[in-house]
């Protein structure tokens, strides 16, 4: 197979990796590379070789010009009481993240934010990924499971496939993402998403929930560009909605489809979100407009506990189960406090009608 190039940009310099050397940019030393990286996959070889940043002008990088790989649905498969097998691919496909604004994501199963996983407290997982991306390592760190990193979060390259096992025995609503050097990088570009592990004696309000929904909350940059994912604001802070079950809605991470298609909910009902942000940067003040959290479970963990809430705190790659009840018809923003970002795209809808179906009426939004 031929050498990969991944161009990561950073400081107008690139880094570029393949199956067999790790080339480091000129001037750019291996701590520095580190402090990048203190979660990712150790790599194979420390042979270092200088690059002339001149070479690579064009936005997208050459592997992945003209590759927008087509989605590939999630498989998981219960194979055992307590264990569960799950396939992911990472690979290229284009994600509109603003109206008509298009971004060459990597990318988990081609959605961005990857698709939602749920697995039972107390599972093992046996995790395999498929790398379609001709050019560049990826990896995978699920925040649900204990395990050793430089042994089963390690790079699986290009065009090739790995299997990890690892026990998901705490609950909750856990972030996961790509932890191949540098982190920021593949995080950034669109490599996370959510793990659901399920209690397994449920939650103390599961008999009292009419609506559940899945949201998670990322940032979009500029393509590719470490200096602005360090140093940078975001370009867009977006909600997208993941499907937990069957024919539940699955979205992008966009500005704009949970404003012009709201989520639905009846009048009266009591409604349970599971929220995650993934960033990677920014933190994210959860908060439904109208209402209040009766129940919080921070970190979706039901012995976490807090009642009352206005607005709950989510640090990036932090998550949390809410629960509240929409008392009369309306629209309700779901919004992140933090209005900065809510100017820049993370705003949605929640509809409530008397039945629960869209009255195609206009919404209100922040």
């Amino acid at each position: 197979m031929a050498n990969t190039l991944p161009y990561l940009k950073t400081y107008g310099v690139i880094k570029m990796l393949n199956k067999v050397n790790r080339r480091l940019v000129t001037g750019l030393s291996l701590s520095a590379v580190l402090l990048l990286s203190a979660c990712a996959s150790p790599t194979q070889n420390e042979n270092v070789e200088k690059v002339n940043a001149e070479e690579v002008k064009t936005e997208v990088i050459k592997p992945h010009l003209g590759l927008n790989q087509e989605p590939i649905p999630l498989k998981v498969e219960r194979v055992g009481e307590n264990e569960v097998n799950v396939e992911m691919t990472a690979q290229i496909t284009d994600i509109e993240i603003d109206k008509g604004e298009m971004y060459k994501a990597w990318t988990f199963n081609g959605e961005v934010p990857g698709p939602l996983v749920v697995v039972e407290e107390g599972d093992v997982i046996n995790f395999t990924m498929k790398n379609m991306d001709p050019a560049i390592p990826h990896s995978m760190d699920f925040h649900a499971v204990r395990t050793s990193p430089s042994k089963n979060f390690t790079n699986v390259e290009p065009d090739e496939t790995g299997t990890f096992t690892y026990p998901a025995d705490n609950p909750g609503v856990f972030m996961y993402h790509c932890g191949t050097a540098p982190i920021l990088s593949h995080i950034a570009n669109g490599m996370h998403g959510v793990i659901i592990v399920k209690p397994k004696d449920g939650y103390p309000t599961d008999d009292q929930i009419d609506k559940e929904f899945v949201m998670i909350q990322n940032e979009w940059y500029n393509y590719n560009d470490l200096e602005d994912f360090t140093n940078g604001s975001p370009k867009h802070v977006v909600f997208s909605t993941k499907a937990l079950k069957e024919d539940d809605r699955n979205t992008n991470g966009d500005t704009f489809t949970l404003k012009d298609e709201p989520l639905l909910a009846k009048e009266g009902d009591r409604v349970r979100i599971y929220i995650n942000n993934v960033g990677p940067n920014e933190v994210s003040s959860f908060h439904v407009v109208g209402t209040m959290f009766d129940y919080v479970y921070e970190d979706g963990n039901p012995n976490n506990v807090l009642e009352g809430m206005q607005t709950i705190m989510l640090p990036a790659s932090g998550g949390a189960v809410v629960e509240f009840e929409v008392v009369e018809e309306g629209s309700y923003p779901i919004v992140t406090h933090q209005f900065n970002h809510v100017q820049k795209g993370a705003s949605a809808i929640l509809k409530v009608t008397k039945d629960g179906l869209d009255d195609e009426k206009a919404t209100m939004s922040h």
